[in-house]
């Protein structure tokens, strides 16, 4: 089945366009994503998404909140799509806000698929991903020449050794370059552990930005063997993106 396509133009495509906010501060949408957000009728939106620029939509929009709070909150997938293509089939202009990038650990492609099931026009504008964003909006460069050739960007919300994870963390304990950790504060201390024990030295610097990007943001730098206590110690609650290599202690 064919992807969703990203066009720039028409704004006022009827059908759901898919739109990648970036990590967090409203400055850093793209301005296809604005221009689609300022034409939409109704914006169905993440706990993540840039919020602020929600005040400046008319109040004719339909603002849906479907946001999914750990440990609270929680709106089913299911039901996302099912808002999605009931609003499509009205004949309304959708925007579906998201944090960061659609494809980045979104969940973006499973709202695509379902809208094409049901025969929606779907299209996607990608969005600054808080992988990549985030450090280096705290300073810290993913790659640095001479110093690393490779990242790797690992969804950190399932446990090493957990029967539902796809991580080989052997093998990215092999790997010299740096590891990108999303969604992982709860599960830091494991992940650490499975590093360790796959050969990276727990003296391997290591930092965790909060809030990137938010006037809220804390960086806090450590190594991979006092992660988890560095977490605990400084109270960092999601979100947070762990960066775990020697450009960790770049800039600093």
């Amino acid at each position: 089945m064919p992807g969703a396509t990203f066009t720039l133009e028409p704004a006022d495509f009827v059908g759901v366009t898919l739109v990648g906010g970036g990590p967090g501060d409203a400055d850093l949408i793209t301005v296809a994503g604005l221009k689609a957000l300022l034409a939409a009728d109704v914006v169905i939106t993440d706990r993540l998404a840039p919020r602020e620029l929600l005040a400046d939509l008319p109040p004719t929009v339909e603002l849906i909140d479907v946001a999914k709070v750990p440990r609270s909150r929680f709106t089913a997938q299911e039901d996302i799509n099912g808002l999605l293509i009931d609003r499509a089939h009205q004949g309304k202009r959708v925007v579906r806000l998201k944090g960061g990038d659609n494809y980045v650990f979104g969940r973006g492609f499973e709202e695509v698929l379902a809208l094409q099931e049901a025969g929606v026009p779907v299209r996607v504008i990608p969005g600054l991903s808080s992988s990549i964003a985030v450090p280096a909006l705290a300073g810290i460069p993913v790659t640095h020449r001479g110093v690393v050739h490779e990242f790797t960007v690992i969804s950190g919300h399932i446990p090493p050794g957990h029967p539902d994870s796809l991580v080989d963390w052997s093998a990215v304990a092999r790997m010299r370059g740096t590891v990108v950790l999303l969604m992982a504060v709860e599960n830091a201390v494991a992940i650490a552990e499975a590093l360790v024990a796959g050969g990276r030295s727990t003296d391997l610097p290591a930092a965790v930005v909060a809030d990137g990007s938010l006037p809220t943001e804390r960086v806090v730098r450590t190594t991979l063997g006092h992660l988890g206590k560095a977490i605990e110690a400084e109270g960092i609650r999601p979100p947070a993106i762990i960066v775990i290599g020697v450009v960790a202690s770049l800039g600093h």
